[in-house]
Protein backbone atom coordinates (compact mmCIF):
# COMPACT_ATOMS: atom_id res chain seq x y z
CA UNK A 1 0.00 0.00 0.00
CA UNK A 2 2.55 2.45 1.04
CA UNK A 3 6.37 2.26 -0.87
CA UNK A 4 9.17 4.25 0.57
CA UNK A 5 12.28 3.83 -1.86
CA UNK A 6 15.84 5.57 -1.22
CA UNK A 7 14.20 8.71 -0.08
CA UNK A 8 16.66 10.93 1.34
CA UNK A 9 16.46 14.64 3.05
CA UNK A 10 18.87 17.15 3.25
CA UNK A 11 18.54 20.24 6.26
CA UNK A 12 21.65 22.58 5.07
CA UNK A 13 24.59 20.07 5.84
CA UNK A 14 22.44 17.45 8.26
CA UNK A 15 20.95 14.52 6.22
CA UNK A 16 18.02 13.66 7.49
CA UNK A 17 16.52 10.47 5.83
CA UNK A 18 19.64 8.78 4.20
CA UNK A 19 18.32 6.54 1.22
CA UNK A 20 15.51 5.52 3.62
CA UNK A 21 13.26 2.45 1.99
CA UNK A 22 10.47 0.89 3.50
CA UNK A 23 7.18 -1.17 2.89
CA UNK A 24 3.71 -0.85 4.22
CA UNK A 25 1.71 -3.32 4.07
CA UNK A 26 -2.93 -2.39 3.68
CA UNK A 27 -4.18 -3.11 7.24
CA UNK A 28 -0.58 -3.60 8.90
CA UNK A 29 0.69 -1.42 11.96
CA UNK A 30 4.24 -0.37 11.64
CA UNK A 31 5.78 1.37 14.57
CA UNK A 32 9.11 3.56 13.60
CA UNK A 33 11.65 3.79 17.13
CA UNK A 34 14.72 5.37 17.18
CA UNK A 35 16.65 8.22 19.21
CA UNK A 36 15.66 11.86 18.67
CA UNK A 37 16.74 12.94 15.43
CA UNK A 38 17.01 9.46 13.39
CA UNK A 39 14.34 10.98 10.86
CA UNK A 40 10.87 9.37 12.46
CA UNK A 41 8.94 12.90 12.18
CA UNK A 42 10.66 13.76 8.73
CA UNK A 43 10.08 10.59 7.07
CA UNK A 44 6.03 10.92 8.20
CA UNK A 45 5.67 14.33 6.84
CA UNK A 46 7.42 13.26 3.95
CA UNK A 47 4.70 11.04 3.29
CA UNK A 48 1.98 13.29 3.75
CA UNK A 49 4.32 16.08 1.57
CA UNK A 50 4.16 18.29 4.55
CA UNK A 51 8.44 18.25 4.18
CA UNK A 52 9.45 17.67 -0.35
CA UNK A 53 12.18 14.74 -0.66
CA UNK A 54 15.35 15.50 -2.14
CA UNK A 55 15.56 12.36 -3.65
CA UNK A 56 13.94 8.97 -3.77
CA UNK A 57 10.39 8.14 -4.22
CA UNK A 58 6.89 7.22 -2.31
CA UNK A 59 4.00 5.64 -3.79
CA UNK A 60 1.01 5.20 -1.98
CA UNK A 61 -1.83 2.40 -3.48
CA UNK A 62 0.60 1.74 -6.61
CA UNK A 63 0.42 5.59 -7.43
CA UNK A 64 3.97 8.10 -7.17
CA UNK A 65 2.93 11.07 -4.72
CA UNK A 66 6.51 12.65 -4.63
CA UNK A 67 5.67 12.82 -8.52
CA UNK A 68 6.26 17.31 -9.08
CA UNK A 69 3.08 16.45 -10.88
CA UNK A 70 0.77 15.16 -8.16
CA UNK A 71 -1.46 17.41 -6.18
CA UNK A 72 -0.81 17.46 -2.49
CA UNK A 73 -4.11 18.54 -1.98
CA UNK A 74 -5.33 15.33 -3.51
CA UNK A 75 -2.74 13.43 -1.76
CA UNK A 76 -3.39 14.73 1.65
CA UNK A 77 -7.13 13.73 1.34
CA UNK A 78 -6.53 9.68 1.75
CA UNK A 79 -3.29 10.07 4.57
CA UNK A 80 -4.88 11.35 8.02
CA UNK A 81 -1.66 13.09 9.76
CA UNK A 82 -1.61 13.32 13.65
CA UNK A 83 0.89 15.67 15.93
CA UNK A 84 1.89 15.14 19.08
CA UNK A 85 1.02 18.91 19.65
CA UNK A 86 -2.59 18.13 18.61
CA UNK A 87 -3.07 21.51 16.67
CA UNK A 88 -6.84 22.12 17.40
CA UNK A 89 -7.84 25.58 16.27
CA UNK A 90 -8.45 27.17 19.50
CA UNK A 91 -11.33 29.53 18.14
CA UNK A 92 -13.03 26.43 17.27
CA UNK A 93 -15.23 24.17 19.47
CA UNK A 94 -14.42 20.33 18.83
CA UNK A 95 -17.12 19.72 16.37
CA UNK A 96 -16.25 22.80 14.30
CA UNK A 97 -12.43 21.34 14.06
CA UNK A 98 -13.58 17.78 13.44
CA UNK A 99 -16.12 18.98 10.44
CA UNK A 100 -13.83 21.76 8.80
CA UNK A 101 -11.97 19.88 6.49
CA UNK A 102 -14.91 17.14 5.60
CA UNK A 103 -16.89 20.31 4.76
CA UNK A 104 -14.65 22.73 3.22
CA UNK A 105 -12.01 19.85 1.69
CA UNK A 106 -14.44 17.07 1.03
CA UNK A 107 -17.46 19.38 -0.30
CA UNK A 108 -19.52 17.49 2.47
CA UNK A 109 -22.86 18.87 4.04
CA UNK A 110 -22.73 19.95 7.21
CA UNK A 111 -25.78 17.83 8.44
CA UNK A 112 -23.44 14.80 7.08
CA UNK A 113 -19.94 16.00 8.47
CA UNK A 114 -22.17 16.84 11.90
CA UNK A 115 -23.64 13.13 11.87
CA UNK A 116 -20.42 11.17 10.61
CA UNK A 117 -18.39 13.68 13.93
CA UNK A 118 -21.08 12.85 15.99
CA UNK A 119 -20.38 9.37 15.61
CA UNK A 120 -16.90 9.20 16.11
CA UNK A 121 -16.84 11.47 19.21
CA UNK A 122 -19.81 9.54 20.62
CA UNK A 123 -17.77 5.86 20.20
CA UNK A 124 -14.25 8.01 21.85
CA UNK A 125 -16.00 9.28 24.52
CA UNK A 126 -16.14 12.96 24.04
CA UNK A 127 -19.94 13.45 22.09
CA UNK A 128 -20.43 15.43 25.36
CA UNK A 129 -16.82 17.70 24.94
CA UNK A 130 -18.26 18.52 20.88
CA UNK A 131 -19.41 21.76 21.90
CA UNK A 132 -16.39 22.78 24.17
CA UNK A 133 -13.54 24.84 23.01
CA UNK A 134 -10.30 23.17 23.15
CA UNK A 135 -8.67 24.54 26.05
CA UNK A 136 -11.30 23.14 28.42
CA UNK A 137 -10.40 19.71 27.59
CA UNK A 138 -7.44 17.57 28.51
CA UNK A 139 -4.73 17.01 26.99
CA UNK A 140 -5.67 13.23 26.32
CA UNK A 141 -8.95 14.55 25.35
CA UNK A 142 -7.45 16.76 22.99
CA UNK A 143 -5.38 13.98 21.56
CA UNK A 144 -8.16 11.88 20.85
CA UNK A 145 -10.32 14.74 19.46
CA UNK A 146 -6.98 15.56 16.71
CA UNK A 147 -7.18 11.95 15.97
CA UNK A 148 -10.96 11.61 15.44
CA UNK A 149 -10.01 15.06 12.89
CA UNK A 150 -8.06 13.15 10.71
CA UNK A 151 -10.49 9.77 10.88
CA UNK A 152 -13.48 11.75 9.98
CA UNK A 153 -12.03 12.20 6.41
CA UNK A 154 -11.55 8.33 6.16
CA UNK A 155 -8.53 8.32 5.03
CA UNK A 156 -6.55 5.37 3.60
CA UNK A 157 -3.50 5.56 5.88
CA UNK A 158 -3.16 6.70 9.03
CA UNK A 159 0.09 8.61 10.53
CA UNK A 160 0.60 9.17 14.07
CA UNK A 161 3.96 11.57 15.40
CA UNK A 162 4.68 11.12 18.75
CA UNK A 163 1.09 11.48 19.73
CA UNK A 164 1.56 10.74 23.44
CA UNK A 165 5.10 11.94 24.06
CA UNK A 166 2.98 15.84 25.26
CA UNK A 167 0.37 13.84 27.76
CA UNK A 168 0.61 13.17 31.39
CA UNK A 169 1.32 9.74 32.11
CA UNK A 170 -2.04 8.63 33.30
CA UNK A 171 -3.55 10.34 29.91
CA UNK A 172 -1.82 8.08 27.67
CA UNK A 173 -3.27 4.98 28.39
CA UNK A 174 -6.46 6.81 26.77
CA UNK A 175 -5.20 7.59 23.56
CA UNK A 176 -3.10 4.36 23.18
CA UNK A 177 -6.96 2.50 23.80
CA UNK A 178 -8.02 4.27 20.63
CA UNK A 179 -5.20 3.45 18.72
CA UNK A 180 -5.62 -0.25 19.74
CA UNK A 181 -9.49 -0.51 17.99
CA UNK A 182 -8.36 1.20 15.33
CA UNK A 183 -5.90 -1.52 15.05
CA UNK A 184 -8.76 -3.58 15.20
CA UNK A 185 -10.61 -2.16 12.54
CA UNK A 186 -8.12 -2.50 9.89
CA UNK A 187 -6.86 0.36 9.95
CA UNK A 188 -3.27 1.54 8.14
CA UNK A 189 -0.81 2.83 10.41
CA UNK A 190 2.10 3.50 10.62
CA UNK A 191 3.56 5.30 13.91
CA UNK A 192 6.39 7.34 15.76
CA UNK A 193 6.37 6.85 18.96
CA UNK A 194 8.94 6.23 22.42
CA UNK A 195 6.59 4.13 24.10
CA UNK A 196 8.21 0.66 23.45
CA UNK A 197 5.82 -1.59 25.23
CA UNK A 198 2.87 0.01 23.41
CA UNK A 199 4.61 -0.61 20.08
CA UNK A 200 5.54 -4.31 21.35
CA UNK A 201 1.50 -4.81 21.47
CA UNK A 202 -0.03 -2.77 19.10
CA UNK A 203 2.78 -3.16 16.19
CA UNK A 204 2.92 -5.75 13.42
CA UNK A 205 6.25 -4.78 12.66
CA UNK A 206 8.69 -2.45 14.49
CA UNK A 207 11.41 -0.47 12.15
CA UNK A 208 14.24 1.13 14.65
CA UNK A 209 15.23 3.64 12.66
CA UNK A 210 19.24 5.36 12.95
CA UNK A 211 20.77 8.23 11.22
CA UNK A 212 18.41 8.50 8.69
CA UNK A 213 17.86 4.79 7.58
CA UNK A 214 16.00 1.61 8.98
CA UNK A 215 18.45 0.05 10.38
CA UNK A 216 16.42 -3.30 11.56
CA UNK A 217 12.57 -4.02 10.93
CA UNK A 218 10.63 -6.89 11.81
CA UNK A 219 7.93 -8.29 14.12
CA UNK A 220 7.92 -6.55 17.65
CA UNK A 221 8.96 -9.65 19.83
CA UNK A 222 11.96 -9.72 17.67
CA UNK A 223 13.62 -5.99 17.25
CA UNK A 224 12.56 -5.32 21.02
CA UNK A 225 12.96 -8.80 22.65
CA UNK A 226 16.09 -9.96 20.71
CA UNK A 227 17.66 -7.86 17.96
CA UNK A 228 20.23 -8.32 15.24
CA UNK A 229 22.17 -5.07 15.36
CA UNK A 230 24.64 -4.29 18.15
CA UNK A 231 23.24 -0.24 17.61
CA UNK A 232 19.73 -1.04 17.86
CA UNK A 233 20.78 -3.65 21.49
CA UNK A 234 22.70 -0.01 22.67
CA UNK A 235 19.37 1.67 21.88
CA UNK A 236 17.14 -0.55 24.24
CA UNK A 237 19.53 -1.20 26.44
CA UNK A 238 19.46 2.87 27.30
CA UNK A 239 15.32 2.35 26.85
CA UNK A 240 15.15 -0.43 29.52
CA UNK A 241 17.46 1.17 31.68
CA UNK A 242 15.28 4.02 31.52
CA UNK A 243 12.17 1.70 32.64
CA UNK A 244 10.32 2.78 29.54
CA UNK A 245 10.25 -1.17 28.55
Amino acid sequence: MLAIDKVRKVFGDHVILDDLSLDVAEHEVVALIGASGSGKSTLLRCVNLLTEVDDGTIHLDGEEITDPRADPDLVRRRIGLVFQSYNLFPHMTVLENIMLAPVRVHRRSSEQARAQAMQWLDRVGLAEKAGAYPDRLSGGQQQRAAIVRALVNSPRLLLLDEVTSALDPELVGEVLTMIRELKSDGMTMVLATHEMGFAKQVADRVAFLDGGRVLEQGPPEQVLGDPVEPRTRRFLARIIEAGRL
